[in-house]
């Protein structure tokens, strides 16, 4: 099915539209017809409307919409995927690496449907409690290491980095030579998060020959 990533929330009461990220897997929505989002505390009206007043049963219309997703046909050709995160832009690519793990899972329990090649997840925050997802994400590459990858990176740790996520972490922002050690010709890459470090990564991959229909990105204000 197709899951375009970002839902619009039309709000009885609030006359501003609220635009958020899905971060589950389509999976999740055909099984049990749910839908996950992260939503910031902020002062924005549909985000404090879902923080404040938002109950079980509250009800609101929703539009789906977005060009930021992964859906091959079962007969598509194998891509490797590298997945680039800067702060909040990890929710619409928390939702493709749901996705991937769901496609493996069916090709490996079933013998046939997409065949998933590699995954590789950049994710670069301020410190690592503000890494979101991170337990999801570990959970992911421990199931399938043979598939999934992860590096997360912080930029401003002043904190001890427990013994679990060590492994994992790199101090300092996420390097373009990082990025271009992955580039091939069945690589697509995936980029979400502020829009200086969106520019910045979008740029270095064309500048590297990277096909402009293999890199996808979304900015997040």
């Amino acid at each position: 099915m197709s899951f375009d990533g970002r839902i619009d929330f039309f709000i009885p009461g609030v006359s501003v539209v609220g635009g958020f990220s899905i971060c589950s897997s389509p999976r999740l929505l055909e099984q049990e017809r749910m839908i996950e989002l992260a939503v910031k505390y902020t002062n924005h009206p549909p985000a404090l409307w879902i923080h404040n007043q938002c109950t079980l049963d509250s009800e609101v219309a929703v539009r789906v919409g977005g060009e930021f997703f992964f859906d091959p046909e079962p007969s598509d050709v194998s891509r490797n995927l590298v997945l680039i995160a800067g702060g909040v832009g990890i929710n619409p690519l928390l939702s493709i690496l749901r996705h991937s793990a769901d496609l493996h899972r069916e090709r490996a329990n079933k013998g046939s449907g997409y065949e998933i090649g590699t995954i590789k997840l950049f994710y670069s925050a301020k410190n690592t409690s503000e890494l979101l997802f991170k337990k999801n994400i570990l959970d992911l590459v421990n199931e399938f290491p043979e598939k999934i990858a992860c590096s997360l990176h912080v930029t401003k740790q002043t904190t001890q980095i427990s013994a679990e996520l060590k492994p994992y972490i790199t101090e300092g922002r996420i390097t373009e030579k990082e990025i271009r050690d992955h580039i091939s010709k069945e690589t697509l890459f995936y980029i979400c998060g502020p829009p200086p470090m969106t520019d910045f990564f979008s740029k270095q991959l064309e500048n590297s020959h990277v096909p402009k229909e293999h890199i996808c990105f979304e900015k997040w204000w």
